[in-house]
Order: C-alpha cells, then structure tokens, then sequence
C-alpha cells in the first residue's frame, strides 16, 4: 500500500503574495506537510514564500500569471516537466490563469486535477465564461462556500459527483484576542499615529475597487460618531490611480484627516484588536470573505455587506450586521448602532461571535476538508 511519503501535491496560483488564497496555500501546505507527503507550490515569488517553507513546503519559481495563450501553452508543457521530474501525484489549482496550464498538465500526465473556486467572478461576456468555466473543470471542484457551491451548480452544471463543500477557515490559536497583547497593540497604534480614545472603524482589504473603500469612505462621512476614524490596511499591488481616487473622495467629502491607508500589516491580529469595528464592504459578493471571520474570531463587531457568503458568516443580530450594497447611509446607520453598544453588550456580540468561527470555520477543518479531497481521488 502506498505511503504519504510516496505521494506529492503540487499547488499553483499566480503569486505567493499576501491575500486570503494566499493564505489557503500556505495552511494547506502545511496540512500535506504534516502527513509526510510532499507539498509543491509554482507561483511567481512573493511575500508569503517564507511561509510556505516554513510549513514544510517547496516553492517552485514559475511565471503563471500571463494571460498570453502561448505563454498559458508553455506553461503546460513546464508543469508537465515539473510533474515528470517531481513525480506529482495530484495539481490543485487556485486561480483561473494557471488552471489552464495545470489542467493541461495534469491531462497530459494523467494525475487528478483539483480546482477550488475562490471568487464569485464577472460573467460578462462569452469568453469571460469560458476563463471561469476552467474553475469548475477539475476532476473534484471545492466550493468554499454554500454561495459558491450553488453559483457553481447553477453556472456549470457540477453535479455532487465532483463538487464539494469546504468552507474556509481561521486559526483560532492565531487569532485570539487573549493571547494578542497590549504591548503588540499600542506599537501598532504608534506606528499609525492613532489618536486615543476615538472610534476606530478598519476596513481590512486589498485596495481595488470591488472591496467597496469608496463606499466606506463616503460612510464615514455620514456617520453621526464624528470623531470616528477610519484605517484602510491592504495595498494598492499598483492600482496607484485607485488610490489617489480614494485619497481625492475623503478630501471631497472633508474627511481626509479621518482617514489613515495603513499599507499592508504583518500583525492582523493585533490590528483587529485595536479596531472597535470591522467592515467589508464589498460590492461584488464574497466568496467567503475571509476578514470578517478573523475579526469574529477576535471578538470584534463586524458589519459587512448582505450578499454572498458573508449570509452564512454572519449571523445578523447576533454575531454581526448584514447592510445593503454599495449604501453608504446604510453602512453608516449599522457602524453607529455598533459604536453605540453599550460595553456588556459588545463583550456578548463579540463573545457569540467568536463560539460562532470555533464552531464552523476552522483551518483545522478547512485543512481536513482538502486532505479528504486527495484522499478520494489518490486513495
């Protein structure tokens, strides 16, 4: 009988740097790792190589971020190398551009192709359907959401012979407002240059236009806690015309010195902990939505926007707010009922909150949900 020693999973995606598949990389890197297995990632470098290596894994330089159609040929014929001389027993891919390559690999080698479909994508258009529909191409599609998993019945005709449900995950030992420290905090507070004693409103993620910043921008100017202030912690990747957008709305609406671009952070715990209020708001659906779960498991009140996953993450009224897309009056009245909470009240929210993430989205079970995947389909 074959060993995990025996067996090597290669993941690909563009780029290892920072982001929620990121992310999933890595802590799955770390699940195959721990059962003797192998554990490959092909991806352009970037922050979180580190990471990988130190779950246990092997990082492979390879540019698969092109949209070239003969770029996405040759970087068939080097994953099919890569598998020959690795000896791969399964590729699972985590975006669409190298899902092409891989599958074409994986065809050519005859190994088990994996796909997990992390985002809701635009549809517009024949050929945007057809880049997408390569998500849903694997011999195992992993949905990482029920939203996902019916999208993708609906928009590809994946039947339960293929499709399965593997929600994302947190580490709840990572994310633990009592093993963050005040220490940890009040650097961090320091090096942001935040005033005490006001509201702090955190909006964690990427700055693109989708993750709705605009809108949160255009919120806080509506807010009746005026004295409220707003972080925005993600990078703009080089969409600098974004955000000087941003920049150019919060002088506009004269809420410019409430608002901080904090950059990328390496200490989200401790950023989540400094927050009284965690947003997402995202005007496209999420497909999980990874951020309002860490700041739940932190014990932080969170609203985000009522649509997509963010349905099933969010228990309304109870852990969290659900508000209408892209209102930014809507938006404002759920952060000012937040702020107005007295305190046993926010420790109750925030306490059912993070019972909630322990109880339905773990990286434990995240990772044991990937590992039964491979398991059907190498035995």
């Amino acid at each position: 009988m074959a060993q995990p020693s025996d067996y090597a999973i290669l993941q690909v995606l563009p780029q290892l740097e920072t982001g929620g598949v990121e992310q999933v990389v890595v802590e799955l890197t770390e699940a195959i790792a721990r059962t003797g297995a192998r554990a490959l990632v092909a991806s352009l470098p970037g922050k979180l190589v580190a990471a990988v290596e130190r779950a246990g894994g092997t990082h492979i330089s390879l540019d698969l971020k092109s949209r070239n159609p003969f770029r996405m040929s040759w970087n068939g014929d080097q994953l099919s190398k890569l598998i020959h001389s690795h000896h791969v027993s399964l590729v699972h891919a985590h975006s669409r551009t190298p899902a092409f390559a891989a599958r074409s690999a994986s065809k050519r080698r005859s190994i088990p192709f994996v796909t997990t479909y992390h985002g809701a994508y635009n549809q517009s258009g024949l050929l945007k359907r057809h880049y997408n529909a390569v998500m849903a191409s694997g011999d195992r599609v992993i949905a990482t959401s029920q939203f996902i998993a019916d999208l993708v019945r609906a928009r590809h005709h994946v039947g339960d012979d293929r499709l399965r449900l593997v929600p994302g995950g947190v580490d709840p030992a990572r994310f633990d407002p009592d093993a963050v420290n005040d220490g940890r905090v009040e650097r961090l507070a320091r090096s942001w240059r935040l005033p005490d004693g006001v509201p702090t409103i955190m909006l964690p993620a990427r700055l693109t236009t989708w993750k709705g910043q605009a809108v949160m921008i255009a919120a806080l100017a509506q807010l009746r806690h005026r004295d409220a202030i707003l972080i925005l912690v993600g990078s703009a990747q080089g969409r600098d015309a974004y955000l000087k957008s941003l920049s150019e709305i919060a002088v506009s609406l004269d809420v410019d010195k409430r608002v901080l671009f904090a950059g990328d952070c390496a200490d989200m715990p401790a950023a989540y902990k400094l927050a009284d209020v965690v947003v997402n708001a995202s005007t496209d659906p999420e497909a999980f939505g990874r951020t309002i779960v860490e700041a739940q498991a932190m014990r932080r009140l969170v609203v985000a926007t009522d649509h997509g996953a963010a349905r099933e993450t969010i228990r309304a009224g109870e852990t969290g707010w659900r508000v209408t897309p892209g209102d930014p009056a809507a938006l404002a009245a759920a952060i000012d009922a937040a702020l107005d909470l007295p305190i046993d009240a926010r420790i109750a929210v925030g306490a059912a909150a993070r019972a909630f993430v322990a109880a339905h989205y773990s990286v434990a079970a995240m990772q044991a949900g990937n590992l039964a995947v491979y398991h059907e389909l190498l035995g």
